[in-house]
């Protein structure tokens, strides 16, 4: 049982942020900013997060510091998803988790080239809520179940742990469900297709990009389509913003109700796949 949570003092990063919350989530402990005590890498009710140059999940210590520099990159939120055997989900589901990683490991400007982004790019995805969380979070010593800061990172936390428990069970729902078809095009196109179905996932349009990444369809999908949760009909859209397709297109089609002016995606009453697929191959410029 975990009475504490002890992390670095001075500024705060992203990846220590999450993992605290992740454990905050799990535990209900108080959270010191401070340097380690004596005694407290050898005690186990104490979790030290980016702090202690220990990585020992049978002792609570979750600090990568002091693995070799040609480790590959990770971080303390990564330490603690494994240790609680969600590492590898969150790998899969979580887009954001493997930059996070190289950044904390490698720094901004090994991570803008490992992205193949420039430095400038990385900074303005920045926003105020990563600030003032990791300002406001660097600038506590205890934070205790009840203060405002502490009961947002438990929501992080919880919200987190909530994701990765049903994320594994949405693609495997959508795998008994999701079509692959064939575009009828010169290039290698395909449409994955999600019918509607009482036990389908209920998040049809996230489910089935998911799905896509996790089966490694990715280079060769253009376009989904997915049940439409405000009609009885299905909701079209690009796959990674495909150049080739274009929904304003077929925005005059009878049976189409809504076409995004960037045509990146409609909405239509259709329900027979043939019509769906006619749709999608009007889309194609």
């Amino acid at each position: 049982m975990i009475k504490r949570i002890v992390t670095h003092p001075g500024g705060a990063h992203k990846d220590d942020f999450l993992a605290v919350s992740v454990l905050i989530a799990k535990t209900g402990a108080p959270v010191f900013r401070r340097t380690v005590l004596e005694g407290e890498v050898e005690d186990e009710a104490v979790a030290l997060v980016d702090i202690g140059g220990s990585h020992d999940p049978s002792l609570s210590n979750f600090d990568h510091h002091h693995f070799p520099r040609e480790h590959e990159p990770t971080c303390a939120l990564s330490l603690v998803l494994d240790s609680l055997n969600l590492y590898e989900d969150a790998k899969t589901f979580c887009d954001w988790l493997e930059p996070a990683e190289w950044f904390d490991s490698r720094g901004p400007n090994k991570t803008a080239e490992w992205l193949g982004v420039s430095r400038e790019a990385v900074a303005r995805l920045n926003s105020p809520i990563d600030v003032t969380l990791l300002r406001r979070f660097a600038r506590e010593k205890r934070l205790d179940p009840g203060q405002t800061l502490y009961e947002v990172m438990r929501f992080i936390g919880d919200d987190l742990l909530d994701f990765l428990a049903t994320a594994r069970e949405r693609l495997d729902r959508t795998s008994l469900f999701a079509e692959t078809w064939d575009l009828d095009v010169k290039e290698k196109a395909q449409v994955v297709f999600l019918p509607r179905a009482s036990s389908a996932p209920d998040e049809p349009s996230a489910s089935l990009n998911r799905y896509v990444r996790a089966k490694g369809l990715q280079n060769d999908v253009v376009a989904l389509i997915y049940p439409d949760r405000r009609g009885l009909g299905y909701g079209i859209s690009r796959f990674d913003d495909h150049p080739r397709l274009d929904f304003s297109r077929v925005q005059d089609e009878e049976d189409v109700h809504f076409a995004h002016t960037s045509g990146f995606m409609c909405k239509t009453t259709a329900t027979e796949p043939a019509r769906l697929m006619s749709l999608v191959q009007a889309a194609w410029t």
